[in-house]
């Protein structure tokens, strides 16, 4: 399914806290304040949702494009939820992490499957939809992302057919982001 329901906003954020909290906990921690933002900044549009047979939740695919991103806050967003002065640091922080999409490329701007769904497929049905919009957007290839952290998700990208393009680093920042490099990997579709 495209999108999100603003009922399945509080899921989806708690669903992406779960998955990105170990990246991403020392910069948008407390888990309360982070599950606000998140909640706050999820645009929907930018977002294939994986839904079971009551319509919960199962999982989603969040995509970047030159018009917009799945987690899409602003630093307002973080100043509504931590202040000013906690806003100032994190966007910093959180703006080493930005990746810009290129021409004929649809970036993958995160991926995750709640814990009741995990070992289902929805992974798999997930980079099947996200490949699926790349090319009805008429795009050749997928980019993702995948920490050294994460060999679970880095097995499923490669059972897919993504492949190594480069890594990259991140030298002292490993110490806030609890990972040391990121390979960036693709798909032709």
């Amino acid at each position: 399914m495209a999108g999100l329901t603003e009922a399945q906003r509080a899921v989806a954020a708690r669903f992406f806290w779960a998955a990105f909290s170990g990246k991403l906990g020392k910069v948008l921690g407390p888990e309360q304040k982070a599950l606000a933002f998140i909640e706050n900044a999820l645009n929907p549009t930018y977002a294939i949702s994986a839904l079971g047979p009551r319509d919960e939740l199962l999982g989603l695919a969040g995509f970047k494009t030159d018009d917009g991103t799945f987690v899409d806050g602003t630093l307002a967003d973080l100043k509504e939820a931590y202040g000013l002065l906690g806003a100032l640091w994190r966007g910093l922080l959180l703006d080493l992490l930005e990746r810009e999409p290129e021409p004929g490329i649809l970036l993958m701007d995160g991926i995750f499957v709640g814990e009741a769904a995990r070992g289902r497929g929805v992974g798999t049905a997930l980079l099947e939809a996200i490949c699926a919009e790349a090319r009805r957007r008429e795009l050749g290839r997928v980019r993702l992302d995948v920490i050294d952290t994460n060999p679970r998700a880095r097995s499923l990208y490669e059972r897919f057919g993504f492949e190594e393009k480069s890594r990259e680093e991140t030298g002292p920042f490993r110490l806030v982001f609890g990972f040391s490099s990121a390979t960036r990997m693709e798909k032709i579709v």
